[in-house]
């Protein structure tokens, strides 16, 4: 035995709940001033207005009249008050270190469970909880340890698929809190429908489009090949149809504050489209977005020719577009995040540090890192540690009006 080895410090863990109001952590404080204690660790949560505080300190030599005393605050405040002695600070968390995202409209308390047993089974250790949103979906981010997060990933997929639940499972690195680039696919993603379909109305051929599209989606047909048949029913098409599509346009539920927020916290954003730079600029125009690329629909004397100029935007083009636009702003494709529902956005999801599937084709739910079914895209914000709190108060700094809250 090292008779030299260091001694763990005593220490004493202070467990304070109940009833939530202010001066109750100060009052708890002020009493360990006087006795000239060092704050190891705290932790605060509030349940309902119920009150959960631990402080962890430096056990003085009178470690009994300390005790005493925050017995006695306590009981003039009406909370209840556990005092433990003990030794040494929390355990370092061990490696494997992950954030996990869960999302449930509703969240049932039998699918955490079945969610904290799958993390037990694999070895890992849910070391905090917090919740990220209420509404219009709960979102709640675990803090685990002790598996790496691709084994974690592939057991909790499996599960929220059994759930019904999105889980996004990501490193707990410094990535998360950095400013990074988020590239959207357009149709279905950001916008709701499909622009090649609304056009399509203007010719008559809105039903045999929206086929194709469906099949092109699922991957069962090739994207360039059939994406060039579907423009030649356009042929002969008026360039106002631009306008009349682009004045229907619904974006996605959330879509404006998933940009206005994640702007102002200095991500850029880009587009990368198979549909129309006719609409696609004009997108980013009005949203803000710093890039845009897509196709672009051939005009000449003022009707769609059925044609289009240069490249097809395809699969591969988007993943081309994603690190081209990572490498004009610095930015490794680690610090990229993709987010589509196609198999053309197959490439350009696994190019990315983080891929998500938005409401997308069972394919591209199997492929990417992590999906999200909720139809709000501001859910997004929750897998970045970014809680709802915090996005309605960046909004009411910024003047715009969000819904109340249920009660």
């Amino acid at each position: 035995m090292d008779v030299h080895k260091e001694r763990r410090p005593d220490t004493l863990l202070i467990t304070l709940t109940g009833k939530d109001r202010p001066g109750v952590t100060s009052s708890i404080f002020a009493t360990l001033a006087r006795a000239a204690v060092e704050v190891i660790d705290i932790e605060q949560i509030v349940l309902r207005r119920r009150l959960v505080l631990g402080v962890l300190v430096a056990a003085p030599r009178d470690w009994k009249k300390l005790q005493a005393a925050v017995e006695k605050t306590a009981g003039d405040l009406g909370m209840n008050v556990e005092v433990e002695r003990g030794t040494g600070d929390n355990k370092t968390r061990r490696g494997g270190r992950s954030h996990v995202t869960v999302i449930g409209t509703p969240l049932k308390a039998g699918a955490m469970a079945a969610i904290a047993g799958r993390i037990a089974d694999c070895g890992a250790n849910i070391d905090r909880i917090e919740r990220m949103a209420r509404y219009p979906v709960t979102a709640i981010d675990l803090h685990v340890s002790g598996v790496e997060p691709e084994v974690l990933r592939a057991t909790l997929t499996l599960e929220a698929a059994k759930q019904n639940l999105d889980i996004a499972v990501q490193p707990a690195n410094l990535l998360r809190r950095s400013m990074r680039l988020i590239v959207m696919d357009v149709d279905s993603t950001l916008i709701q429908g499909e622009v090649i379909e609304m056009l399509a109305e203007h010719a008559g051929y809105g039903n045999e489009v929206a086929q194709v599209t469906e099949a092109a989606m699922r991957g069962d047909l090739d994207f360039e090949e059939s994406l060039r048949s579907r423009v030649k029913l356009l042929e002969g098409v008026d360039e106002s149809a631009f306008d009349a599509v682009y004045e229907a346009i619904v974006l996605a539920p959330g879509a404006r504050t998933l940009v206005r927020v994640l702007r102002r916290l200095g991500y850029r954003f880009a587009l990368v489209s198979g549909g129309f730079s006719q609409i696609t600029d004009r997108l980013a125009e009005d949203l803000g977005i710093h890039f845009s690329r897509a196709n672009r629909l051939e005009v000449v004397d003022g009707k769609l020719t059925g044609n289009i100029v240069g490249e097809v935007v395809d699969r591969a083009g988007k993943a081309r577009a994603l690190r081209e636009f990572a490498a004009e702003l610095g930015l490794t494709e680690a610090a990229t995040i993709a987010i589509g529902d196609g198999a053309n956005d197959l490439d350009m999801l696994n190019a990315a540090g983080l891929g998500i599937a938005y409401n997308a084709k069972p394919m591209v739910r199997d492929a990417a890192d992590t999906a999200v079914n909720v139809p709000y895209l501001d859910a997004i914000m929750y897998l970045l540690g970014i809680t709802r709190e915090e996005i309605e108060a960046a909004d009411l700094e910024a003047g715009v009006v969000t819904p109340a809250p249920p009660v």
